[in-house]
């Protein structure tokens, strides 16, 4: 059956990327338990990953600048697949959002002591008070808890404008990418890059404040645990868009994009603003509430 668009040829690199997720994962949870090699594998993986995304990406760019352009049935399977992808991302972050639900609102009130659920609080853990966050542990003797928890004001507050602003620079880079504005929408993204790596700058003082000053770390019961899963997953995601961000500058700089044929750079700016969205729910969730 003949076809009108071209067919992508067979690629291994999907092989590839499965085996760079199976190694960073494996190694990360090694590297929690302090087991052999868990660091070395954690940094293979990801290694392979970002080789795995290069030669991927560098594929999908020359294929589109050649093959694809003005293709309008793979736009769309682009549009398509790119919401999917976010979609997945969204359904990620929910089922920790979930878990963050589930804690407070089922575990803690069996664990507090509510009418019906007496027997559970004085068979288990008699002094627990319920009040989230859970700032003790059963046994301190055996294993600590953070001494404070994290506020909504000072480096989560600067976050918070810094991402704001963010998802404004990228859409002024937009509106002027549409114009063929090639400089000023670089200028524009350049910005964006800028906060995002701000971001990472500030949350990265941020872990070392909580883990010095707030004995706030993973083996510091589970509100140290929600804490840097979440945040720690959301800072991966700013990690991963701003080199997103920075390789669509440089092809913005090199005028890949006009008028209507620029989705790589619409994807992009999906996902940040993807970014941008889950860490207001972060900070009202997670540091205000």
């Amino acid at each position: 059956m003949s076809s009108d668009h071209h067919i992508i040829p067979p690629t291994y690199l999907p092989i590839v990327g499965s085996v760079a997720i199976f190694c960073t994962l494996f190694g990360f949870l090694n590297w929690l338990h302090d087991s052999p090699y868990g660091i070395e594998t954690l940094v293979f993986g990801l290694t392979l990953l970002l080789i795995m995304m290069f030669f991927w990406f560098r594929a999908v760019i020359n294929e589109n600048l050649t093959t694809f352009r003005g293709d309008k049935q793979m736009d769309r399977s682009f549009r398509y697949g790119m919401a999917w992808f976010i979609f997945t991302e969204v359904a990620l972050f929910g089922a920790f959002f979930g878990v963050l639900f589930y804690v407070r609102h089922v575990v803690m009130s069996f664990l507090g002591g509510v009418p019906g659920n007496e027997a559970t609080h004085y068979l288990l853990w008699p002094d627990f008070s319920g009040d989230w966050p859970v700032l003790t542990t059963p046994n301190p003797s055996k294993f600590l808890g953070p001494k404070m928890a994290m506020g909504p004001w000072g480096i989560p507050a600067i976050n918070t404008m810094i991402l704001l602003t963010s998802g404004l620079t990228i859409t002024l880079a937009h509106w002027r990418l549409i114009e063929e504005k090639h400089k000023v929408a670089g200028f524009w993204q350049l910005c964006t890059i800028l906060l995002g790596m701000a971001f990472l700058y500030f949350q990265a003082h941020e872990y070392i404040e909580a883990y010095t000053e707030y004995g706030l770390r993973f083996d510091a019961g589970i509100y140290g645990n929600i804490f840097f899963i979440l945040t720690g997953l959301h800072g991966f995601h700013v990690t991963v868009g701003t080199i997103m961000l920075f390789v669509i500058m440089i092809r913005i700089f090199l005028e890949h994009f006009d008028e209507h044929n620029h989705f790589a750079f619409e994807a992009v700016a999906w996902y940040w603003h993807m970014v941008d969205v889950v860490w207001l729910a972060l900070f009202v969730v997670v540091y205000w509430l």
